[in-house]
């Protein structure tokens, strides 16, 4: 069972769904499209409130135009040891000055959770057994030195101000 977590917990009743052949939005649910179904749509018309699915290989600058219609960014995880969708996720925060909401979806550990906060993401579609137990019982893993800056002034917890760097 997938369970969507922010730092406020785990929300209720989400409306997002990574659209598949299998499994399309339904009524009162909301699409996360595949970058390339998104483009095609996002040329077709000017309507808003757009979610888009960047898979690893995916260049994330292709939505630079289109950031002002899209309100969620899913960055795909397929495995534990991919991690171009941190990449993506900065990219987002830092260069392109994206402020809606970043979901990881994929392969979400809560070990890489503190440092998936760092990079802009901000909410997590977890399906992991272990990740799911911590993070009900509020045993986020803490970082203590970081080598690199952060997408983010408050983080991990608390609030957060998704800033451009100069």
């Amino acid at each position: 069972m997938t369970r969507i977590w922010k730092t406020g917990g785990f929300v209720a009743a989400d409306p997002w769904v990574v659209e598949t052949e299998e499994r399309k939005a339904g009524e009162g649910e909301r699409a996360v499209l595949p970058l390339k179904e998104f483009l095609v749509k996002a040329e077709e018309s000017n309507e808003g409130g757009f979610g888009v699915l960047i898979a690893p290989a995916d260049d994330v600058k292709t939505l630079q135009p289109y950031l002002d219609r899209i309100d969620l960014v899913a960055v795909a995880f397929p495995a534990f040891n991919d991690g171009r969708a941190f990449s993506h996720a900065s990219l987002l925060r830092d260069r392109l000055g994206f402020a809606g909401e970043v979901r990881a979806v994929g392969d979400v550990l809560i070990d890489q959770i503190p440092l998936m906060l760092r990079t802009g993401i901000s909410s997590f579609a977890v399906t992991n057994a272990t990740a799911l137990k911590r993070l009900a019982e509020g045993r986020l893993p803490g970082i203590d030195r970081h080598y690199q800056p952060a997408a983010t002034e408050n983080c991990p917890a608390g609030g957060y101000s998704w800033r451009r760097r100069a």
